[in-house]
Order: C-alpha cells, then sequence, then structure tokens
C-alpha cells in the first residue's frame, strides 16, 4: 500500500525539517517512521528510570549494552563485549570489548575517539560509587541497578587495558550477566561526560543523550515529540529508518486512530477492545506473543491493616479473576498462579489456581478484626501496560467486589510522572501495576519488584522487605546449579502466596500494531520496543 505522507507537511515536528512539497520531502517520507508512544520518558538516560516509557523511547534506540539476551533462546549474546571470562570462583568476569565502535556526531558533541574500556568504567561507576562526580547527577536514583543490589554485589571495575574490563563481584551472583544484559544497563560516553563537567553543564548527560546505537537524539518537547535521526556512523550495519519520530499521544483511541489514517506508522500499546479493528483492516497487521510479565495488585505493607497478612489474603479472595481475564483483558491473558509466567523454568506447577471466595474472606477479616471492613485506596495506572490494559476498569470492578465485604474504595490517579512520583513516596494504599521483565532469568520478577534492596530503591510499590525472603533469593543467586536454583524459587513463591504482599492477577500476551510496509519490527517476549531493523517495503 503506497502510504500517504501528509504527516510530513501537517507534522510540526516534521516541517521543522524543512518545507514540504518537493522531492526531497517525498523521500524523506518514504524513509521516515512515525512511532505512536503513550507517554513522556522521564529522562533519556534509562539507568535513571524504570518505567516502560522510558525504557522504550531510549534503550535500543540511542544506546548499547556490552551485552545482550537473545529474544528467542534466552541466551546471553556478545553486543559490545565480543567475549567474557568468569573465574573459577564465579567472582571475577573479564569482558572483551569491541573495537572501532564511534559514539554520535551531535551538534553538541564530536567524539574524539570511538569506545573503550573508559566508557564502561564510567558507565557503570556512576552508577556504583556513590563518590563518582556523576553518581548525584540526575538525583543520584538508579532505580533497577539498585533494586537488583547491583551497587552492593560489584566489589571493583578494573581498567585492563583500553579493550578489556573485568568486574570483581563481592561473591558470586547467578544473575550477574543476565543483570547486565538489560534494558538499563547501557554504556554511555566518559569523553561526553567530561566534555559535560567543563562546561559545568553535567545534568545534560541524561537530556541530550549521546549513545552509540542505531539513533542520534535531535529533539524533544514534552507531550508531543521525540524526534532521532538514523546514525551515518552505526557499528552494526546501516539504519534504514531516517528520521525516526515518537508522537506522544496518551490516549489509545487517538493512537489508533492516527493508526488507522496513516498519521502513525506503529503504535505501542494497542488495548484489548481495540485488537478486532486493527487485525479487520487489511492495511494494518498485528503481531502478538506470549509476554513475561505480571499485572499485580500490590498492598502498601507499610499501612495499617495492610501490614497484616490476613487482610491481605482475604483481599485476594475477593479478586473475580475470571471477570478481569475477560473485561480487562478481553480474552488475551492469562490468570496468574504466581508472579511468574508459567514458561519460566521456577515456575511452580504446585501452586493453586486463584479463586474467589469471599465466605473465607470474611471469615479472615473478622480474625484480623475487621469484620465491618475500613476504608481503602486503589490507585490505578492511567496509562495502559501491556501487563495491565485498563488498570482503571480493574480497579472498578475490586471496588465493586470489596463493597461486599464492607470494604469502602476509593479509586485515585494522577497524570503518568506523578503517580510514579508519589508511589515511590509511599503515598498509596495500594496499586494496580505490574512488571515486564528484562531477561529470562527469575530472579528478575522477585528481587527488582518485592526485596529489601527494591524497597531501597523506592521500586518495591509493596513496601515489603522480609528477611526471609530476601534470604531464599540470595541462596538462589549462590549457585549456578538450576536444580538448586528452583528449589529454593519455588519456597519463594509458596512464601509469597502466604504472606500476600501482592495479588498475581494476569500473565498477557504482548502487541504491536503497525502499517503492512514497515517491516523488521522485533515483537520480542521481553524488554523494550527496537527500531534498529525496522524498514519499508
Amino acid at each position: 500500500m503506497a502510504k500517504t505522507p501528509r504527516w510530513f507537511c501537517a507534522s510540526l515536528v516534521l516541517g521543522a525539517l524543512a518545507g514540504c512539497g518537493n522531492q526531497t520531502q517525498e523521500a524523506l517520507a518514504r524513509q521516515g517512521l512515525v512511532y505512536c508512544s503513550e507517554g513522556n520518558p522521564e529522562s533519556f538516560n534509562p539507568q535513571l528510570g524504570n518505567s516502560g516509557t522510558t525504557i522504550d523511547a531510549t534503550a535500543y534506540q540511542l544506546y548499547d549494552r556490552l551485552i545482550d539476551i537473545d529474544a528467542e533462546s534466552g541466551a546471553v549474546i556478545p553486543r559490545l563485549a565480543e567475549s567474557w571470562q568468569v573465574s573459577g570462583d564465579g567472582r571475577r568476569y573479564t569482558f572483551v570489548l569491541r573495537q572501532g565502535v564511534p559514539f554520535h556526531h551531535t551538534a553538541f558533541f564530536q567524539p574524539g575517539r570511538p569506545f573503550n574500556a573508559d566508557d564502561v568504567i564510567f558507565s557503570f561507576a556512576r552508577q556504583w560509587d556513590s563518590t563518582h562526580p556523576y553518581h548525584g547527577v540526575s538525583g543520584g536514583d538508579y532505580p533497577f541497578f539498585q533494586s537488583v543490589g547491583l551497587d552492593r554485589l560489584i566489589a571493583d571495575i578494573e581498567r585492563i587495558s583500553d579493550y578489556q574490563v573485568a568486574f570483581v563481584l563481592k561473591h558470586p551472583d547467578a544473575s550477574f550477566l543476565a543483570n547486565l544484559a538489560t534494558d538499563y544497563q547501557v554504556i554511555l560516553s566518559a569523553e561526553y561526560a567530561e566534555q559535560l563537567r567543563q562546561q559545568g553543564r553535567p545534568d545534560l548527560i541524561d537530556s541530550q543523550p549521546i549513545g552509540t546505537g542505531p539513533y542520534v537524539f535531535a529533539g524533544y518537547r514534552k507531550d508531543s515529540f521525540i524526534r532521532y535521526h538514523a546514525n551515518p556512523h552505526y557499528w552494526d550495519g546501516t539504519v534504514a529508518i531516517d528520521p525516526l519520530v515518537y508522537d506522544i499521544t496518551r490516549k489509545s483511541s487517538k493512537r489508533l486512530a492516527k493508526l488507522v489514517t496513516g498519521e502513525c506508522d506503529v503504535t505501542s500499546l494497542p488495548v484489548a477492545s481495540e485488537l478486532d479493528v486493527i487485525a479487520d483492516r487489511p492495511e494494518l497487521k498485528l503481531q502478538s506473543k506470549p509476554g513475561l510479565n505480571v499485572g499485580f495488585w500490590a498492598f502498601n505493607t507499610e499501612r495499617p491493616p495492610l501490614n497484616i497478612p490476613k487482610v491481605r489474603q482475604a483481599l485476594a479472595l475477593a479478586v473475580d479473576h475470571d471477570s478481569m481475564l475477560q473485561a480487562v483483558y478481553y480474552g488475551t491473558g492469562t490468570k496468574a498462579r504466581s508472579l511468574l509466567p508459567s514458561s519460566s523454568w521456577a515456575f511452580d506447577e504446585q501452586a493453586p489456581e486463584p479463586k474467589q471466595d469471599l465466605e473465607l474472606a470474611r471469615e479472615l477479616l473478622a480474625e484480623a478484626g475487621f469484620e465491618k471492613g475500613f476504608d481503602l485506596d486503589i490507585w490505578a495506572m492511567p496509562i495502559s501496560r501491556s501487563y495491565n490494559p485498563n488498570a482503571r476498569k480493574m480497579a472498578e470492578l475490586l471496588q465493586a467486589e470489596l463493597a461486599k465485604l464492607n470494604i469502602r474504595v476509593r479509586i485515585v490517579s494522577y497524570d503518568w510522572n506523578s503517580f510514579r512520583r508519589r508511589l515511590a513516596r509511599g503515598e498509596h494504599d495500594s496499586v494496580l501495576i505490574g512488571w515486564n521483565s528484562d531477561n529470562t532469568d527469575p530472579d528478575n520478577f522477585f528481587t527488582p519488584v518485592l526485596s529489601c534492596s527494591a524497597l531501597a530503591s523506592d521500586a518495591n510499590r509493596a513496601n515489603w522487605c522480609d528477611p526471609a525472603f530476601d534470604a531464599l533469593l540470595a541462596q538462589a543467586l549462590s549457585t549456578a546449579d538450576r536444580e538448586l536454583r528452583r528449589k529454593y524459587y519455588l519456597e519463594a513463591q509458596r512464601y509469597l502466596a502466604e504472606q500476600m504482599p501482592v495479588v498475581p492477577i494476569a500473565h498477557s500476551l504482548r502487541f504491536l500494531a503497525s502499517q503492512t510496509d514497515v517491516e523488521g519490527m522485533e515483537l520480542k517476549a521481553f524488554g523494550a520496543i527496537s527500531f534498529v531493523r525496522a524498514r519499508r517495503q
């Protein structure tokens, strides 16, 4: 289907490139791509945020990591590191780095050298070393790095040569490589950081980004657009799409309308109720894949009466999973029996099917002294996520069920950035949120979500810190023996079912909707969206 390039003339974003109506613009229209995104990134450095919106906007467009996870096999594969060795005691990881990889050339930075060991050390030392001059820039919070305990695991980072770096760990950790391969562990330019420091503007490193990725940052207007250009010096092949534009459109219905009219070529997070519309239109295509994710209801366990396990168990028994799968997921989700999806090698096959039981819930509330109920806030995300396409609808369903237990629910929401800031401050009673896994290691569903280290980094939405649970996770990470690790994760899942800091609700399919002439978009079970192989027919 021939595309109508009207968005090049109509869009303020692309109109800024030059006037429309000539052959140059038509050529650009054939090469460019507009992605309808659901919100603003928190930063242009994924080290600083853990929202899917931020990761989608930055991780694979601007940057590379030392290593990646193969989307199909789950194996760790080379990226900026060509190879690596692990010492016999599991505490020393030595990486051999790729040579000749250039950083972005922009109006605000012209690199004087290619990527080397100094950039690896800068990128990790900034997060790890609290005395590093860049550690406190942009707030000093590195949610993923801190929530999985990398700040306490790494003992040293050694520069062996220009193209060899060694990480020394305080103790063996079976998830170390998987965590290094996540979307968050991007490589920044140490040379650019030094330039900004000399200019007295180190903060610009996170808002005027420089990476080695396939696209170069070209502009951003909050609530409107992000613009990237193809990186002509990209080390891993030619980038076919130029420019790449993120059209920030909060409402899903508006994103769908723009996709239908051709104003967008690809759209994020189509909600379940829109899938039939997309599937019925021959000019559109819809990809789907089971996601490594979980939508859950988290209780703020620091607030009474949610600090009482029996109360949390009673609330869990009020959840009507079947209604939620029908009204919220429209058949695109499966009932969650654990935080882990059933595809994980550590999933507990003995976990019971969740079932609503209001009588038992009343008994538990009475035993806890709350037979007359209580007031409860449920925070509902203002945006769709793959693990929960409609948190507001889910909250309304819960509100109706909890009224049968004399629990009076107030539904709370804010704009997405305010929502996240207030959550981090623990202002909520409970929240409907979830988790998209960053890799295939089961630890990624536990440590970043419910560990004490995740609490310290404000990523633990239940504000739950239990040394017994953390001990199980630590034991699982202390060995590379998969069967032994599985044993510990089964214990961890059964402990969570007793303590109930969160109620797992559903695992959902991931969807990607696009125009039929867009190819090369890879829909993965986990991680952020990537346009590196995108092209037009």
